[in-house]
């Protein structure tokens, strides 16, 4: 007599609070473009995903070469080292956390605005998960997806799963438009 209905939102979906942008760049150039939007374009705490624990440790280190604070967490690192850098970042002591997804499943932090894929997963769903940390509770947040030639499977995997094509920002100084699909 009193029907209740209970839904959940497919995995397919993001928030329509996180504004989704792609930067194309050439791998090599990965680095360069992630300090140079980090040191001009966004002075607030950023979650940053890489696919990889070396990956994620290379990253944290070339950010310190820049002085920006950063700490990677990951699989390969204690679960005292990984709540350590988890409290730094929340605490606002670390700037940026590099995270691969193990380490960032479970992660819930409070009005994260920013969220970099660095590389794309080969998994599309991991994607919405990624860009889930952030556009929480209503709240606005962005999300930055670094594409290179080995990604433009991935994007266009991602785009087919979400049903939207991200916007791709070029008013930046590491674009470029010949990218061309590399295999693994």
């Amino acid at each position: 007599n009193t029907p209740i209905k209970v839904s959940v939102t497919p995995i397919s979906s993001t928030a329509e609070t996180i504004k989704q942008s792609i930067y194309f760049v050439d791998k090599d150039k990965k680095l360069d473009l992630l300090t140079h939007i980090l040191q001009n374009n966004i002075s607030e705490s950023v979650l940053v995903f890489s696919r990889t624990k070396h990956g994620a440790d290379k990253i944290a280190k070339k950010l310190q070469s820049s002085k920006i604070s950063a700490e990677a967490i990951h699989g390969n690192k204690s679960q005292n080292a990984r709540q350590n850098a988890l409290n730094n970042f929340k605490s606002g002591k670390t700037r940026i956390l590099v995270a691969t997804d193990i380490a960032a499943r479970g992660i819930d932090i409070d009005e994260l605005k920013y969220v970099v894929n660095y590389e794309l997963s080969d998994v599309a769903e991991t994607y919405v998960h990624r860009i889930g940390r952030t556009g929480r509770a209503g709240s606005e947040g962005s999300s930055i997806s670094f594409v290179d030639g080995l990604d433009l499977l991935n994007l266009r995997d991602t785009e087919k799963l979400i049903g939207m094509k991200i916007p791709v920002v070029k008013d930046h100084p590491f674009h470029t438009d010949n990218l061309v699909v590399e295999k693994r």
